[in-house]
């Protein structure tokens, strides 16, 4: 229609729905919105001197946690669990007499807190390569030990204030449940629909598409790839891919561990560049279940993370999943080809380290 009325369809310009394969459901792409002036609310900035010990910190060698508990004084990689758990191995059932409307099931568990370093004021893109390296070791190490009893095991980092983290030492957590939790439930029946239709991995396809298109590619190597994907909703949301058909994270090689340091790194240096700031975001890692799954043929799953930041315009406006967002449908005020760009051209030489090489200079001038 509009190519009758004589107007060229732009992305940039027109709003048009993209389809998310992984959850049946459509994004509404408005690109043009980003134009409008913006006088909402500004967020405070990330707090950038952070102390690298702090002994009121509940997460930092040697200190003392809610619980009474001392940490240790560790050195690397520090795993403990939750103080405050949302899931616990021994809950009771619920009443399983009920009617169909007021239904309740048993949820059980496991939450651990994972400290990435011990150190608080350097996040994983300041980190050297060998030490995101025992991070994903680590990462692996659980998913074996608590897959080995659980179906899903949800690794996830949520950093900065304006995701709701609250302490800035470099962490994560990882929960464990007796339950397919519903975001991998739906991607579990989304990818197997894909895999019974056209005989190969949707994201594995999908993979392949991409890297040859070269339009959403921020960051790629010879084992892994980043996009921001075609459906993406968040404005610089990413998806990190391996290049091989990988089910969990457990499975992947000492090389593609080492690759996939390099990778978030460089992800994770872009993200900071952008704004130059701590950049917040909430990520994850989706797997093929485990527990009883793992007996199940799950060849339809791929491996992938999923990077969720809320910077819009800048590092003090985040863009709101509000009022449609939460009625209709989710929408985007650019389009990934635009945020994908813009990433991808960012240097890869973290800010906070050419700041110090700056600083370093004149004083050896002297």
């Amino acid at each position: 229609m509009s190519e009758e009325l004589g107007v060229r369809f732009d992305p940039r310009e027109h709003q048009h729905l993209r389809y998310n394969p992984l959850r049946d459901s459509w994004v509404l792409v408005s690109a043009h919105r980003m134009k409008r002036p913006w006088a909402g609310q500004v967020e405070k900035p990330p707090e950038e001197h952070i102390p690298r010990y702090d002994p009121r910190n509940p997460l930092c060698p040697g200190n003392t946690r809610a619980n009474g508990e001392v940490n240790p004084n560790y050195d690397s990689t520090f795993v403990f669990g939750n103080d405050f758990p949302a899931l616990e191995p021994d809950a009771p059932d619920p009443s399983l007499d009920q009617h169909p409307l007021f239904q309740s099931k048993p949820a059980r568990g496991v939450c651990k807190v994972m400290c990435f370093h011990p150190w608080s004021d350097v996040t994983l893109p300041l980190m050297k390569r060998q030490e995101v390296v025992k991070v994903i070791d680590k990462w692996a190490e659980l998913v074996e030990e608590l897959g080995a009893t659980y179906p899903w095991v949800q690794i996830f980092e949520n950093k900065g204030e304006m995701m709701g983290c609250s302490n800035p030492h470099p962490h994560c957590q990882v929960w464990a449940s007796n339950f397919l939790p519903n975001e991998p439930a739906l991607s579990d029946r989304c990818q197997r629909a894909y895999y019974q239709k056209h005989g190969e991995p949707l994201l594995l396809q999908y993979a392949k598409q991409e890297a040859e298109k070269k339009e959403r590619i921020v960051v790629e190597s010879q084992d892994w790839l980043v996009v921001v994907p075609y459906w993406a909703t968040w404005p610089y949301q990413t998806l990190l891919l391996p290049r091989r058909h990988v089910l969990r994270i457990n499975e992947l090689t000492t090389k593609e561990r080492e690759g996939l340091a390099d990778i978030m790194k460089r992800l994770l240096t872009k993200y900071d560049n952008l704004f130059e700031v701590s950049f917040p975001y909430s990520m994850g890692w989706h797997g093929a279940p485990t527990g009883t799954y793992s007996k199940e043929d799950n060849s339809h799953w791929q491996l992938h993370a999923h990077y969720y930041p809320p910077l819009l315009r800048s590092a003090t406006v985040k863009k709101f999943m509000v009022g449609y967002e939460m009625l209709a449908q989710e929408q985007r005020d650019l389009t990934p080809e635009q945020a994908a760009k813009k990433l991808r051209n960012l240097p890869e030489e973290h800010y906070k380290t050419r700041e110090n090489s700056e600083k370093e200079e004149p004083n050896k001038s002297k």
